[in-house]
């Protein structure tokens, strides 16, 4: 009985760290992707807003992806500006960044120990070469990836329908300070990230975690139902 509670458990375990798997994995792509950045720099016309000449904020781009995968604690990018070079961030924003920096490696921790169990709960499952553990695995893919499309639907739409009360929201929860409440006349984190790029970054993430769901689900639920096919008309034989 322990042992059937403790399977139990471990499936709905498995179930829950999909999500999390597939959305974190989604955050970290996001806030590693140049083209992402150089997208939403073109669709918002940075280039005009600051000044900065699109080369300038390539580097800046690729300057703060650099940072969120170094182990400094604190931000320098030099660009260039009229012929004359300067310092990007204040300390304001260097500061703020370092707090976005810790949620980025949060995500990558997260990413890690769901990643980790899940793997390790699919190793044992297909290590054990019983067909009741690897329905077990199947239903939990299956069971897993509808639980993520569930969640990325009320993400999508609270997105659509009230994203800057949820973005408002994010930074309340997510930060012990003020530092994020920025200028956008002076400010140039915010001029060159306005609330529009995460809004679409939010919606992104989104999609590529529910289309990672509908893949991973899609393709376990054709494995099983294929060989569960074949067991049938091999025993019908």
């Amino acid at each position: 009985m322990k042992l059937r509670i403790a399977g139990i458990a471990a499936k709905w375990l498995f179930m829950l760290c999909l999500p999390i798997l597939l959305l974190t994995a989604s955050i970290g792509w996001a806030a590693n992707s140049l083209w992402l950045y150089k997208y939403g720099f073109e669709k918002y016309n940075i280039s005009q807003a600051t000044g900065l000449a699109e080369p300038e904020l390539e580097k800046a781009a690729s300057g703060l992806i650099s940072y969120f995968n170094s182990d400094e604690d604190y931000i320098s990018l030099t660009v260039v500006k009229d012929g004359e070079p300067f310092e990007l961030f204040n300390q304001r924003e260097i500061i703020h960044l370092k707090d976005v920096k810790g949620l980025i490696w949060l995500d990558y921790w997260v990413l890690l120990g769901t990643l980790v169990y899940v793997l390790a709960y699919a190793g044992v499952s297909l290590f054990w070469r019983k067909r009741r553990y690897w329905r077990r695995l199947a239903w939990g893919v299956v069971g897993g990836s509808g639980i993520t499309l569930a969640l990325m639907l009320a993400l999508g739409l609270g997105t659509l329908l009230g994203f800057e009360q949820l973005f408002w929201q994010f930074h309340l929860i997510s930060f012990t300070n003020e530092l994020w409440l920025l200028d956008p006349t002076k400010d140039y984190l915010i001029m060159l990230f306005p609330q529009g790029f995460f809004y679409d970054t939010a919606l992104f993430c989104a999609l590529a975690t529910g289309g990672g769901a509908v893949v991973l689900g899609g393709l376990t639920g054709s494995i099983y139902y294929f060989n569960k096919m074949r067991a049938v008309s091999q025993e019908n034989r």
